[in-house]
């Protein structure tokens, strides 16, 4: 019956790269041997729509079982003689759709619309634009297209189980006009409203006292990086803050019409809009609740990313979630992609006469209980734990299922901890010796702002008490005959919940976080990805670039001048220098910390009247007296394997040229600061010229790479502070040594080696060096 109800016919989908829409267009090309598709796909700044559908739809393992089944070859036939491709978005009003578009578009049958924003995090103005408008503007797109012909075509739309709210008790298959508890809005008023609050939003992002704050932050955190990351940054944080001002709009919205957020509330409103648009194309609502891996087709757990359920099983597996809101004896309501797949196909083999909703849900039918899932995972992860990165099983938490505003304040509390504590770390200079300190800290920060995402998100979704009947959806199943149903399945009494959870979509759900799933000991031997990182540093790259303070030597410049100053005076005045230098460290640092360059031209000022010969003189003895005992011999072996590998090697520093003058046979090219001297000799205290610092030694190493004939993905870069950051970034490849706090947070997150070299052994530390004292 359904086969011979779509036979000869044409669907025109939208959303088919999606998780859900993946899954109809194998089922069609699988089990509707005589149905054609067109899919509705917008091109991307570098891709063609032609080529976003092999990469991002066909390409998906998805299709594995049908590219086994028919050969390679056969399988590219059936895709060129039944997908058809049409370039366009559902943003667009009429779809931006050309001349051949708007053929095929008139040539469908039948239109599965299932492109939706479905993130519960989404922007009010983009849920509204495709969640509320978008539905409609297909529907206009369609009748316009067909409006020549009598037979005005089918249109089904994929909706959401959660149109029905923070409700209480039975959610009937009906519009929501027809049921009370749902206010009416106009929605015009809404789209009008969601827009001008874009427009506001955008506004105050830019006020002064609002770009005070994102510097601060992006200052906290790049410290002293320049001015062109100092800004990119402010301008990435403007605009996050103004997704999260949109989110938080439209969540605040949306509770108080009764939606958890604006998902649910863009996705009613767009029912209600559709309904009354539709004219006389026939309508069918499709309503999904929470949709998760394949029961069945194309294979038992096949899913594409993480849905809402899963981000939230691995963080309980991993021991990162100790506890989650939601009502032990409620209802969770999922649903297996490929029963909503054969809901939407049987609907779409089904024209009503105006309006038709389903519900593509369990609860009703084969209800799983909350108490009853979390009791499958605890089962599951005992018998099969995670391990954490020492080889340890991790042990899984006992739920209490406590209010969500109760977890909320816990979160918030832990969190204001945490933020403290990284706040007065950040400030300090730490190096080293904190370093397991520092990564346990900021694993504990991502953590909580994990966790706190997840209540956010999904917790009043883990809370809702409404009862999704299901009378129409099994009133549609009886029409599938016996050989249809073992094609497509569709109702949701097929799930056998412990079997389902236990032995097909947990193992899916490991396999896609690819979670470590065996002790250290047991598992095949295999390189870290340090180790992995380490050795392609050698091999793919021609030119490596080196900071050298706290980099190559654990000294800096005022370790030089304290040095190369005191060895010049005798007795108490070495002391005084000293202790004069220890005194100013405290503002010495903050302004180091604000702008490296002018802390370098500030402090430079203290060589003015000296005699350059003289230092140049002491630079031998400075090497073998206080630097290569300061010096790092991993550091110093990197860059002779560097040589040896035939890479060039270059030096770029802030310090003095006469200070660094002994290290330079180490590299090819020694890159440092040159102080003008006046008639008589001495120094001026001035560096002429733009000093190496911030974005300067981004360009630098730019500069370089392309005198040399390099491209800059050759280049590597090694540094330790937030100040290079722009060298590290402009590199092809970045390393953090020995980072400060800032830097090592910054690398974390962009998965740079991070190396901890030690100095030199057998001499004892201490703050300031005294020259000829050691």
């Amino acid at each position: 019956m359904l086969e011979s109800a779509l036979s000869g016919k044409t669907i025109f989908v939208t959303g088919a790269t999606g998780f859900l829409g993946t899954a109809l267009v194998e089922t069609v090309l699988r089990a509707l041997p005589e149905t054609k598709l067109v899919l509705l796909i917008r091109p991307g700044r570098a891709i063609t729509a032609e080529g976003r559908a092999e990469k991002d739809l066909f390409r998906n393992n998805c299709f594995d079982r049908l590219r086994d089944q028919w050969g390679s070859q056969r399988f590219r036939d059936e895709i060129a003689n039944r997908v058809s491709i049409a370039k366009g978005d559902v943003g667009t009003d009429g779809l931006g759709l050309d001349e051949e578009g708007q053929r095929l578009l008139a040539n469908s049958d039948i239109v599965v619309h299932s492109a939706a924003t479905v993130s519960f995090d989404a922007m009010f103005d983009q849920a509204i634009e495709i969640n509320l408008l978008g539905p409609t503007r297909v529907m206009h797109a369609y009748q316009q297209a067909r409006s020549n012909l009598e037979d005005k075509g089918h249109f089904v739309s994929v909706s959401t189980a959660y149109v029905a709210g923070s409700r209480k008790g039975d959610a009937p298959e009906l519009s929501l006009t027809e049921q009370p508890h749902y206010p009416d809005i106009p929605w015009q008023q809404e789209v009008n409203a969601a827009r001008a609050q874009r427009t506001s939003t955008e506004a105050s992002s830019r006020e002064p006292d609002t770009l005070a704050e994102l510097r601060s932050i992006a200052l906290a955190e790049l410290g002293a990086a320049g001015v062109a990351l100092l800004s990119e940054k402010i301008e990435r944080l403007r605009a996050e803050w103004v997704k999260d001002e949109m989110v938080a709009k439209g969540r605040a919205r949306a509770q108080s019409l009764g939606w958890p957020d604006a998902y649910a509330m863009t996705k009613a409103l767009g029912e209600r809009l559709l309904e009354s648009e539709h004219g006389q194309v026939p309508l069918s609502i499709v309503r999904p609740s929470i949709i998760e891996s394949a029961l069945r087709d194309p294979f038992p757990g096949w899913i594409r990313g993480f849905r809402m359920a899963e981000p939230i099983i691995i963080s309980f597996a991993r021991g990162l979630l100790k506890d989650f809101p939601g009502v032990p004896e409620g209802v969770v309501d999922v649903i297996p992609v490929d029963l909503v797949v054969g809901a939407i196909l049987t609907a779409a083999a089904h024209p009503p006469e105006s309006v038709k909703h389903y519900h593509s849900a369990s609860g009703s039918v084969n209800p799983l209980k909350y108490r009853q899932l979390v009791g499958f995972i605890r089962r599951y992860f005992s018998e099969n734990p995670l391990y954490d990165e020492i080889g340890q099983a991790i042990a899984i938490p006992e739920w209490t299922y406590p209010a969500r505003g109760q977890v909320e304040t816990t979160l918030r509390r832990s969190k204001r901890l945490v933020d403290t504590s990284t706040k007065i770390i950040s400030k300090l200079p730490l190096r080293s010796n904190f370093v397991e300190y520092q990564d346990q800290l900021a694993e504990t920060q991502q953590g909580l702002e994990r966790a706190s995402s997840y209540v956010e998100l999904y917790g009043a979704y883990a809370e809702c008490e409404a009862i999704y009947l299901a009378d129409n959806l099994l009133e549609l199943a009886s029409e599938l005959d016996d050989a249809e149903r073992a094609t497509i399945a569709m109702d949701p009494r097929l799930i056998d919940w412990e079997s389902f959870v236990l032995t097909t979509h947990l193992p899916s759900v490991v396999e896609h976080a690819r979670a470590r799933t065996r002790p250290k000991s047991s598992a095949p031997k295999r390189t870290s990805r340090e180790d992995r990182l380490r050795a392609s540093l050698l091999t793919g790259h021609r030119m490596a670039a080196f900071d050298l303070e706290n980099t190559i030597l654990a000294a800096n410049v005022v370790d030089s001048f304290s040095w190369l100053a005191t060895a010049s005076v005798e007795g108490g005045q070495r002391l005084a220098i000293a202790a004069s230098l220890l005194a100013e460290a405290p503002q010495l640092l903050a302004l180091d910390n604000h702008d490296r360059s002018d802390f370098l031209r500030y402090f430079y000022r203290r060589y003015r009247g000296a005699e350059l010969e003289e230092l140049e003189r002491k630079a031998p003895e400075f090497l073998t007296g206080y630097l290569l005992r300061k010096s790092f011999p991993l550091g110093l072996a990197r860059v002779r394997a560097h040589r040896r590998a035939g890479h060039f090697t270059v030096c770029i520093t802030g310090a003095l040229s006469f200070a660094v003058a002994p290290m330079a046979p180490l590299f090819d090219q020694m890159i440092s600061l040159e102080m003008t001297t006046d008639d008589n000799g001495r120094l001026t205290g001035e560096v002429p010229g733009a000093l190496p610092i911030g974005e300067a030694r981004g360009d630098l190493l730019r500069k370089l790479a392309k005198s040399h004939g390099f491209e800059i993905e050759e280049t590597i870069a090694y540094a330790d502070s937030t100040s290079d950051l722009p060298m590290l970034e402009a590199a092809g490849a970045a390393v953090a040594v020995n980072p400060d706090t800032k830097l090592r947070q910054l690398a974390r997150r962009r998965g740079w080696l991070i190396e901890e070299w030690s100095r030199a052994k057998g001499y004892g530390n201490i703050f300031l060096p005294i020259g000829g004292q050691l």
